[in-house]
């Protein structure tokens, strides 16, 4: 009798103390925060799709499973696949052509264009800066197949690059922002060919490539940052029509709604605004309602 209360003792007191050790061995990054683990997360671990239903939402009620493996746009908020891009015509006019000239033109300095002109109904995403790593927007890229392009600092991504080397390897494109973000309008032209030639170098030493596209730090240029673009081998300079903030769509000109041909800017992060991957899924549904889809950017320019 003493043996069995002896053992009923033992027993109800693992009860009471299991669920206290567990609470104490929660895992450093969950204590970190939701903004903190995506950041830090490494990218070969097991990750949970989004799960925020009011932004980037992504179950829309539907639930896991088999079904939604087969069904990836579901996880990342949309209520339907986006529709495959057409093939693209041959250079447009103004659009560089194969020889890094413009294609119609004599002129040696690349265009600057924020929109394309085409018929095919695409838009065009574009990401600044390189200071956003969260692993699970590779994971989005690549189940999405989003053709998007990232252009970056060198200054900016740091010690990151192995992020965009895993974006470039689920088809993502690179393309430069400068060395350190600098506003190079009014600059001298040894300053401005260093900033563009320089990132010219760090992205080839890196990967293998000298990207055809620049986009001048906060939309600023002048005559001296063209003509230093087409000496580091830039073929077009790329602003951008519209901008997906952290509440909405803004335009810097003509309608205020998606056209094909846009070129859109996704906003960087912020610390108190939905995350890139959140503001991506807003816009791709807004593409969609538009009955539009993505293009890559570097099959038009």
């Amino acid at each position: 009798m003493r043996t069995r209360r002896a053992l009923t003792a033992v027993l109800l007191a693992l009860a009471v103390t299991a669920p206290v050790g567990c609470a104490q061995s929660v895992d450093p990054i969950e204590r970190l925060g939701k903004k903190a683990a995506e950041r830090v997360a490494p990218h070969d671990a097991p990750r949970d799709a989004p799960h925020d239903g009011a932004t980037d939402g992504a179950t829309d009620g539907q639930g896991g499973g088999r079904g939604e493996d087969r069904q990836p746009y579901r996880r990342w908020g949309l209520a339907a696949p986006l529709a495959s891009p057409p093939a693209p015509a041959a250079p447009l006019s103004g659009s560089p052509g194969p020889d890094g000239t413009s294609a119609g033109r004599a002129a040696a300095l690349p265009p600057v264009v924020d929109h394309v002109t085409t018929r095919d109904p695409v838009v065009f995403l574009t990401y600044d800066d390189g200071a956003e790593r969260d692993p699970r927007f590779v994971d989005m890229v690549r189940e999405l197949r989003l053709p998007v392009s990232m252009f970056l600092t060198d200054s900016v991504v740091g010690p990151g690059y192995g992020h965009f080397a895993r974006l470039r390897s689920v088809g993502a494109s690179l393309e430069n922002h400068t060395l350190d973000h600098a506003a190079l309008r009014g600059l001298p032209y040894a300053g401005q060919r260093a900033e563009i030639c320089g990132q010219q170098q760090k992205l080839h030493a890196r990967f293998g490539l000298r990207p055809r596209l620049f986009r001048p730090p906060y939309g600023r240029y002048d005559t001296t940052t063209l003509r230093a673009a087409a000496d580091c081998g830039i073929t077009a300079l790329v602003l951008w029509r519209a901008s997906m903030g952290p509440a909405d769509l803004t335009y810097t000109h003509g309608p205020h709604r998606l056209r094909p041909g846009d070129i859109v800017a996704v906003d960087p992060d912020e610390l108190l605004g939905p995350t890139l991957r959140e503001r991506t899924t807003r816009l791709l549904r807004r593409i969609q309602e538009e009955g539009l889809t993505v293009g890559r950017l570097e099959d038009y320019l």
